[in-house]
């Protein structure tokens, strides 16, 4: 049991050692002053694509199904 417990607690130890740097690249306080280009914004309604459909009956279907059917049909 106490070498098991020793490789469960290496690698804690370890990190312990380890620095902790910040990292390379850091943002800018001064983000308002920068010259990004930035694409203005523009409304578009939610609704700007919608047609209206109303419901319509069925069409037959044994109609539809024999004008799928391969030549020669199968009865």
């Amino acid at each position: 049991m106490r070498p098991l417990f020793i490789m469960a607690a290496l690698p804690l130890f370890a990190s312990g050692c380890a620095t902790t740097l910040p990292p390379d690249v850091i943002a800018s306080d001064d983000l308002a002053a920068s010259q990004a280009e930035v694409r203005p914004l523009r409304y578009t309604s939610p609704v700007s694509g919608y047609t209206h459909r109303v419901p319509v009956d069925p069409k037959p279907w044994r109609n539809q199904n024999d004008a799928q059917t391969p030549e020669g049909g199968a009865s």
